[in-house]
């Protein structure tokens, strides 16, 4: 296609990636990569380098927990976020009707920077709450993390690999009562940040976990840049998003409608 005057007309695609190009290269300038987190407070530094994420996938996670953080995280600069599961290759949802590709089996991995492990429903939470090869491999990682998370469920399965002892911490509402049960001592909030755990909220909540993550890792300007390369900018057309915001019917309503689609 092109214009009265010869010239091409570049698609969408092409001027988005310019426009993208051009903003990514301002950006690394001014910020020189990934940056260390305050020292001063006590918490984690990320030294210079390519940071290494990995995402713990396992049969019955849920979609949004892994991909909402992966979303905020995967174009940060010099960071490489990675899938990670028992074996490579395609693992279910907790609906069974999506999968997403894990690039590297458990075995392979034996450090990242940061740990992310997303919650799922009933049958892939509990199951990885029993699995003790995965607490080992969890805490192996967790030894040597500079961060180490978990969205929605996945605070429940931290908490049953020992990590949690003790520890504020939150998770999906509906799950909260069990996080005495793993030793972990429940805290209200989006995401709970304690030493160099964090633990986000259900679902959504990882999104929030996400921007959060991508400011120590890098800097409050490229998170915000972030927040507004993915238009994050939620606005919903309810105001049920919570508990305490919810009504007992539509609570009852909200767990029959995840216990229906779960396969």
């Amino acid at each position: 296609m092109s214009t009265d005057d010869g010239k091409p007309v570049p698609s969408r695609r092409g001027l988005l990636r310019g426009t993208v190009a051009g903003a990514a290269v301002a950006a690394v300038g001014a910020s020189g990569g990934p940056a260390p987190a305050a020292a001063e407070d006590g918490r984690p530094e990320v030294r210079s380098g390519q940071v290494e994420v990995a995402i713990l996938l396992y049969d019955g996670f849920t979609a949004l927990d892994a991909v909402g953080p992966y979303e905020m995280l995967c174009r940060l600069p010099n960071t490489r976020v990675t899938m990670v599961a028992r074996e490579p290759g395609p693992v279910r949802t907790d609906t069974g009707e999506l999968s997403l590709i894990a690039e590297r089996a458990m075995r392979d991995v034996r450090r990242a920077h940061v740990l992310l492990v997303p919650g799922g429903g009933q049958r892939g939470t509990t199951a990885m709450m029993e699995d003790t090869a995965a607490h080992e491999w969890i805490r192996r990682i967790h030894r040597r993390s500079v961060w180490t998370t978990s969205v929605c469920t996945g605070s429940l399965i931290l908490g049953a690999a020992g990590l949690l002892r003790g520890l504020p911490a939150t998770t999906y509402w509906a799950s909260r009562p069990y996080l005495k049960d793993v030793g972990a001592i429940y805290t209200p909030g989006r995401f709970v940040e304690t030493g160099k755990i964090i633990t986000a909220a259900g679902v959504s909540a990882g999104m929030d976990m996400g921007l959060h993550l991508a400011a120590r890792l890098s800097d409050e300007k490229v998170a915000r840049a972030m927040q507004l390369a993915v238009e994050y900018d939620p606005d919903p057309p309810y105001d049920t998003g919570s508990p305490e915001k919810a009504d007992a019917e539509t609570e009852a309503l909200a767990l029959k409608l995840l216990a229906d689609a779960a396969r």
